[in-house]
């Protein structure tokens, strides 16, 4: 895993700013890639996960969150977080703090 992927994975990412979010109705958004016009449909946790990245959030701090709104463990919620993060990392929709 590079340096990048390694940090991303911990939460220092951050939406790149060609990245567009829309929320729905609260338990459905879309993204929008503005540069490879490409959209991408989030689900209620992917959501959850997205905002807290605009809000500078760590993967700890996304996960206590998740588990105060659902009921699951913080280890299923860090899991959850980092999974979502390698997504969103993998289809260049964040980068780096």
């Amino acid at each position: 895993m590079s340096g990048a992927e390694q940090s991303i994975a911990r939460g220092a990412a951050i939406p790149r700013e060609d990245i567009i979010f829309t929320d729905l109705d609260g338990s459905e958004g879309v993204l929008v890639d503005l540069n490879r016009k490409k959209f991408y449909q989030l689900n209620e946790t992917a959501i959850l996960v997205w905002r807290g990245l605009e809000k500078r959030m760590t993967v700890a701090m996304i996960a206590r969150e998740m588990t105060e709104l659902y009921e699951v463990s913080l280890d299923q919620a860090i899991s959850s977080v980092e999974g979502l993060l390698a997504s969103f990392q993998a289809q260049k929709l964040v980068r780096p703090a």
